[in-house]
């Protein structure tokens, strides 16, 4: 689950992470009283940032400075209701309900550090790197040895040497090397408390006045352990999520939006992976990830279809499902059934294997509903292909 920058930092905050100050604003009116609450502490020069949950925010416009009270009425009200394009929202932008106005910054430099999981050594891995401010997947491509990286045993976590060959590594010594090492301890700390999946600064600031400071904070949460943090699962900002993500995760689906042409129902998630390989090996694009689970039911699938078929790009569905713990025979009968209630328009594919799948078989035979049924990996890709040619 993302959270908005303003989120991030309150929680990072709260375990002692430096944070550049702030305050969010859902209007124009607030964003001035923001302003004029810091401006004895912190003077006349704000920067006012779109909150939304994507990168490039400040290329598209949505990060601006303001000089003063008129400045941030003026540019709040540029910002507030934008529809901010980036590089990760895509083209069709997103709506840009709240910002957050801060005080403007004395950098001096700027720099990168990231938190998060290596999955090929099974630990977790903090990043950190001279190049901040800028992408840093575009570092990373282009001049890998400009990342420097430490990895923490889950089994006693981050060293305070670690954090010290970090900071050194960054060129801090004296009193801003004990403040880059603390920093990175209380962010690491602070990752896994919360069950993050990324925790990232970037840029961290060594601002002209010799203090080390985050002035922007991406923090991902672990869905999976979000039934530990109740508090935090209440941060989800729906706005910004995909409709279709959001009415899955109502069904209890898992579901990922994507930008094909097939549509595809799978029960299990490796299942569904090797799905959307025979898709593409078909000619095809998959249109989504669907991942019913392994108890699906007549309402899961059918709830399942209502989505895949809300996008207009589904030129065709392949259900994928192997029975396990779910009998083909039942999810045969969801099927029907959610075919008659929803009212498939585009070819149909269903592919059953496992516990009763000739049973399953011969309820989608005696049905009557349009479709084709295939037994074999290979017959599925054919059909699809054939499906896809035909439309």
């Amino acid at each position: 689950m993302k959270v908005h920058e303003y989120q991030g930092k309150e929680i990072l905050e709260s375990y002692g992470v430096a944070m550049q100050p702030g305050k969010v604003a859902s209007t124009v009116d607030e964003a001035v009283a923001a302003a004029k609450a810091m401006m004895p502490n912190h003077g006349d020069l704000f920067v006012v940032k779109a909150q939304i949950h994507a990168g490039g925010r400040g290329k598209g416009g949505g990060v601006r400075l303001a000089d003063g009270l008129a400045g941030v009425e003026e540019v709040a009200g540029n910002i507030l209701g934008m529809n901010l394009v980036t590089h990760q929202t895509g083209p069709e932008g997103q709506l840009v309900r709240k910002v957050l106005v801060a005080p403007a910054v004395n950098i001096e430099k700027e720099y990168y550090i990231g938190v998060t999981l290596d999955r090929a050594r099974s630990q977790h891995v903090i990043m950190a790197s001279t190049e901040g401010g800028v992408e840093i997947e575009k570092v990373a491509a282009e001049t890998p040895e400009k990342i420097l990286k430490v990895w923490a045993d889950p089994s006693y976590g981050l060293q305070a040497f670690q954090t010290r060959e970090l900071a050194y590594g960054l060129g801090f010594e004296g009193k801003t090397a004990r403040q880059c090492a603390n920093f990175i301890l209380a962010l690491f700390q602070a990752y896994m408390e919360v069950d993050a999946s990324l925790a990232e600064i970037n840029p961290l600031v060594l601002t002209q006045e010799g203090n080390i400071v985050a002035i922007d904070a991406k923090l991902n949460l672990d869905d999976n352990a979000l039934y530990r943090h109740k508090d935090l699962a209440d941060l989800r900002d729906l706005h910004e999520e995909d409709p279709l993500e959001v009415e899955a995760h109502a069904s209890n689906l898992n579901y990922v939006k994507l930008d094909g042409n097939v549509g595809c129902m799978v029960n299990g998630a490796g299942l569904a992976m090797a799905t959307m390989d025979i898709i593409k090996l078909a000619g095809g694009n998959p249109a989504n990830f669907l991942d019913v689970g392994g108890t699906a039911s007549a309402e899961t699938v059918e709830a399942g279809f209502r989505i895949i078929l809300k996008d207009p790009n589904v030129k065709a569905v392949l259900v994928n499902i192997f029975g396990g713990i779910v009998r083909c025979d039942r999810v045969a009968r969801g099927v029907v059934e959610a075919a008659r209630n929803v009212g498939i328009t585009v070819p149909l594919i269903v592919r059953l294997q496992g516990t009763n799948a000739m049973e399953g078989q011969a309820v989608l035979k005696e049905s009557g509903i349009t479709l084709e049924s295939a037994v074999l990996f290979e017959q599925a890709a054919e059909k699809v292909r054939s499906a896809l040619i035909a439309a």
